[in-house]
């Protein structure tokens, strides 16, 4: 009897050129054939044509980091945010229910209010501050709402080698100047791209293409890197391990100042608490996720490489 001839899964990437994105490219290379779109090719403002782009591709797995990032802008820009973080997220999801496929989404901390002493866990009272964070809250409701087989991901303080982060900022500050002034009153856990594409990769491997896609268990799971910190304390770490790579910085680690975030005033104040509870994600799909330190150590490897 003649075998069935293999036909390689298609995936589906949007913004393929963000911190996220450039790294999905590699990590789900090895399963299948990877479509990566960047903004010009697909915007999911355009709500028609990415229809369009899905029922033309008709992947196996859609996977979108492609968002509406900036805080500040959103304030006064909420059409645009709501339509690609939102409208456009709601649409993805009912595409792959017609394909029976898998989505793969990525939101954020910000949909929380920030308050809770500890870290947040997946069923925790959702309080969004800022139109970003209502928007991000308003594409998962969306995607719940189309019954799609999704995997939504909150994830928090996200740094990537492609791209510009907050890693990349301090570094570039440790070389031009004396003393730092750092919030040190807000905490989260440093999470590298890497990390996220690479984990990305194993659930979508393990329990959708070779696993028993009637059993999968979707729905909202946090993805963040183990341990925390403070903005401080982060940017402590990355000049330090910089210093320890021969990176020559004009910035002593001691004239690294905390200072509370009152006296450094945003158009949005950013959570006080971002710290996510990832034990859903890691007894579920059996994940180990690395300290954060590992992570923005390889992550500075390949920036000052």
């Amino acid at each position: 009897m003649p075998h069935k001839a293999y036909r390689a899964p298609t995936l589906l990437v949007t913004g393929s050129n963000g911190q996220v994105g450039f790294e999905l490219r590699r990590s789900l290379a090895p399963l299948g054939n990877v479509i990566a779109l960047d903004r010009a090719a697909c915007d999911l403002s355009r709500l028609d044509e990415l229809r369009q782009l899905v029922r033309q591709y008709r992947p196996d797995v859609i996977v979108n980091p492609a968002a509406y990032t900036a805080v500040d802008k959103a304030e006064t820009d909420a059409e645009t945010a709501f339509a690609v973080n939102g409208t456009a997220a709601g649409v993805l999801a009912e595409e792959a229910r017609g394909l029976d496929s898998l989505l793969v989404h990525y939101s954020s901390d910000y949909v929380f209010d920030g308050r809770k002493a500890g870290p947040y866990v997946e069923s925790d009272a959702v309080g969004p501050q800022s139109v970003y964070g209502r928007s991000k809250l308003a594409g998962e409701q969306a995607i719940a709402a189309s019954g799609a087989a999704a995997l939504v991901l909150r994830t928090s303080w996200v740094a990537g080698a492609h791209g510009g982060n907050f890693a990349k900022t301090m570094l570039k500050l440790g070389r031009e100047r004396g003393s730092l002034r750092v919030v040190a009153d807000q905490f989260g856990a440093p999470t590298s791209a890497a990390l996220i594409a690479d984990v990305t990769a194993q659930i979508v491997a393990r329990h959708w293409l070779a696993g028993d896609r009637a059993a999968f268990v979707g729905g909202i799971y946090h993805l963040a890197a183990a341990g925390e910190a403070s903005w401080h304390a982060y940017a402590t770490e990355v000049l330090r391990y910089a210093a320890s790579l021969g990176v020559e910085l004009t910035v002593d680690l001691a004239a690294i100042i905390p200072i509370p975030a009152c006296e450094y005033p945003l158009s949005v104040p950013r959570p006080a608490n971002s710290r996510l509870d990832t034990s859903k994600l890691r007894e579920t799909f059996d994940i180990h996720l690395p300290d954060w330190q590992q992570g923005m150590h390889f992550l500075l490897d390949q920036i000052l490489s």
